[in-house]
């Protein structure tokens, strides 16, 4: 998760990876336009225990420097799951690619499906805003480009679609045993992507925040062509994905490796309120 250049990702990565504060997730092979949907995962959500309302911040490198930060606070009540984030580029990299974004996602509390995203994004001092407006036939988006212009208007119809924060916590609901795989549709912004993620197996796991058992996880992205058909995200290659193996299944690091090299998000600190 992107139009980066020393800081390549600050969106997708932030937003797939961090965003997923909380993670995520095409396969290489080709389908054809009408095969593709079949494929996805459509397992109801399942019955691992939702999130703790949570404060989080994550560190970004980029070549061996630290690229960005964000801070991403998650709550909920019954009906509604609430994710929020900010993120910037700090030090060399904002010299480079001044970058930042505000993010906001509604998931519904029951069946983890997206309601609406809002996402702000300010690029070397252009400003780019994004809505998305989720329902059970896909999803409606309005897109700005700069402080002024006439939002673009574009829909996608399919059933089961994601937005990043939905489909962490779908994901993260799942039992995720060894070697198991999902296949997940996600429209993050202005596109649609099939993601493959694949359930490496557990190991032990150091970051700032401390030591965890973590669950690994390999992803693989594909993008949603104008034709309906999957190809290869040409930008992004694959990435490996740690999270807490615990009540909380926390996004621990992403290793990303994508057309200027590697790009890693990990986790700095969390605080879980309300104990």
């Amino acid at each position: 998760m992107s139009r980066l250049s020393p800081f390549p990702l600050a969106r997708s990565t932030w937003c797939t990876a961090l965003l997923t504060s909380l993670g995520i997730l095409v396969s290489q092979e080709t389908r054809a336009a009408s095969n593709w949907p079949s494929s996805l995962t459509r397992d109801p959500r399942g019955s691992f225990p939702d999130l703790r309302p949570a404060r989080a911040t994550y560190v970004y490198g980029w070549s061996g420097i630290t690229a960005a930060t964000s801070d991403v606070y998650f709550r909920g009540d019954q009906q509604t799951f609430v994710l929020e984030g900010r993120g910037r580029t700090v030090g060399l990299a904002r010299v480079l690619w001044r970058f930042d974004l505000n993010y906001r996602s509604a998931v519904n509390a029951e069946t983890l499906r997206p309601l609406e995203t809002h996402q702000v994004e300010t690029a070397r001092g252009k400003r780019i805003e994004t809505n998305l407006k989720f329902s059970d036939e896909g999803v409606s988006g309005s897109r700005a480009e700069g402080n002024h212009a006439t939002p673009t208007v574009k829909e996608f119809v399919l059933e089961n679609l994601h937005d990043l924060h939905s489909a962490f916590l779908y994901l993260r609901s799942q039992p995720l045993r060894d070697r198991s795989l999902y296949r997940v549709a996600v429209y993050p912004a202005n596109s649609a992507y099939v993601a493959t993620l694949t359930v490496v197996g557990r190991e032990h796991l150091r970051v700032r925040a401390g030591s965890y058992n973590a669950i690994k996880l390999d992803l693989k992205l594909q993008r949603v062509s104008k034709k309906n058909e999957l190809e290869p995200h040409r930008k992004f290659k694959r990435a490996t994905i740690w999270i807490s193996d615990d009540n909380d299944r926390l996004l621990l690091r992403v290793e990303s490796q994508i057309f200027v090299g590697t790009v890693t998000a990990e986790l700095q600190s969390v605080h879980f309120e309300n104990g």
